[in-house]
């Protein structure tokens, strides 16, 4: 066994009251060297005492509660956490407690990857912190960051006066025994912190270390090198949470968005098929519509794309589609093309409670979006580039999305880009209701068996 030796002590043979209670190793110094042949990688270094590293593990303890957001989420634990939610609908409430109980089978005993994905407020953070809260009960070692706060925590290493270098706390965040990231996608995405990030999923990675990620945002639109690790189903577990917004117990995440309850009385049963107003070719247009926006709306996929001029029924079907939805446990959003764009604008106002990123997600993230009257909208710059962005979100991410409009002219070509695109790669149906408006000749005759 090799010899310790204090680096240098201010000890004498009669200590004060005050050195009595010294480390009998270091005497008081901190540091040590041990008593090894020249030739030997310690030999001469001063290197921590064991009184030192406790210190030391303290310190570091207490920084790491300050950059970690888990001191301030003690509260949310399996015991507080409501996993039927409150007012939902069966399918919001049947994800939320499927999310439960996987969570709570982790905390278990940790195996994997567990990605948490939903909207805002759905409930992934509780979840998140009630296993690391159960994990840390039991005794065991668990590191919990928001991750915008773990890149400020590995930039303060750069802090000469810092007594851990950015490696020591690099290391100890890529190999601690349980790490959960909350919030991810919501940093700066920096070439450095792009970087970091890759390199700690990278390590956990490859040592198969358990680790819990939740993110608002769809998995395309994470860091592609990430993305693929968690995606990798031999490891990675995804989880996602339908549920609305759950620190408000609201019902539908949308309602103060949609207009669909204002077309409740727009169904398949009240469309008139006008068999007698309409002749030939223009009845067999309408019926093969109808039979088109039905079978989409019981299972929605990919997109459907109404043309035609005004009272045609546009408007109806793509109503009598969301509606039909909704009643077999789907979420749906309608909206009229302007009115979205108001609501977008309406949250740059100061006292808007709704900020523009939480509104803009709520839309293009939509499980069935239906956009109304698109072209009758003021085509500024600013205008046609959000609902660029929102088309191009819901053709990379294939999200069913029903469209009506007037006249394609009046459309921005790099829209009408994308509705081709999906209609030639079979995802999309692009129906033209050339036909004479609506005059309400006869009354509504019903429908035929086989639509």
């Amino acid at each position: 066994m090799t010899k310790l030796d204090a680096v240098s002590s201010t000890n004498s043979n009669n200590p004060t009251p005050a050195q009595r209670d010294v480390c009998p190793i270091c005497k008081g110094a901190g540091f040590v060297r041990k008593d090894v042949p020249p030739g030997h990688p310690l030999f001469g270094r001063a290197i921590p005492c064991t009184c030192k590293r406790t210190e030391l593990l303290q310190k570091r303890r207490s920084t790491i509660e300050r950059f970690s957001a888990l001191g301030l989420l003690k509260h949310m634990t399996f015991e507080t956490f409501h996993p039927d939610g409150i007012g939902l609908q069966p399918h919001q409430r049947q994800s939320l407690r499927l999310a439960y109980d996987i969570c709570r089978q982790y905390a278990e005993r940790p195996r994997g990857w567990l990605v948490l994905l939903g909207n805002y407020g759905c409930g992934k953070t509780h979840l998140a912190a009630a296993i690391a809260n159960e994990r840390l009960k039991r005794g065991e070692e668990v590191l919990f960051f928001v991750v915008p706060d773990l890149l400020d925590y590995l930039r303060a290493a750069f802090n000469p006066n810092n007594e851990e270098t950015q490696d020591e706390r690099f290391e100890q965040i890529r190999t601690a025994p349980l790490l959960i990231l909350d919030d991810l996608g919501t940093h700066a995405a920096t070439p450095w912190a792009q970087e970091k990030l890759f390199q700690i999923f990278n390590y956990r990675y490859n040592a198969q270390l358990p680790t819990v990620v939740t993110t608002n945002h769809a998995l395309d639109e994470i860091e592609s090198r990430i993305r693929s690790r968690l995606e990798d189903q031999s490891l990675s577990q995804i989880v996602h949470i339908k549920a609305p917004d759950y620190r408000h117990g609201r019902s539908d995440e949308h309602q103060d968005l949609s207009t669909l309850h204002l077309l409740s009385h727009m169904t398949f049963e009240t469309f008139d098929l006008r068999a007698i107003e309409l002749k030939g070719e223009d009845r067999e247009k309408l019926f093969q519509a109808v039979r088109i926006a039905r079978r989409f709306a019981q299972n929605p996929s990919g997109w459907l794309v109404f043309v035609g001029g005004y009272g045609v029924g546009k408007t109806h079907l793509a109503a009598a589609i969301a509606n039909e939805a909704v009643a077999h446990g789907h979420e749906a959003l309608f909206i009229v093309v302007p009115d979205l764009l108001d609501h977008l604008r309406a949250t740059f106002n100061p006292s808007s409670p709704v900020s523009y990123d939480k509104r803009f997600e709520q839309v293009r993230r939509a499980e069935l979006l239906v956009l109304d009257d698109l072209g009758t909208h003021s085509a500024t710059p600013w205008a046609q580039e959000k609902l660029f962005q929102l088309f191009n979100h819901r053709y990379m991410a294939r999200l069913p999305t029903v469209i009506t409009m007037n006249n394609v002219e009046t459309v921005d070509p790099r829209l009408l880009e994308r509705m081709m695109e999906m209609k030639m790669v079979g995802a999309g149906s692009l129906i033209k209701l050339d036909i004479p408006p609506y005059r309400g000749l006869a009354k509504r005759k019903p429908h035929p068996p086989n639509m």
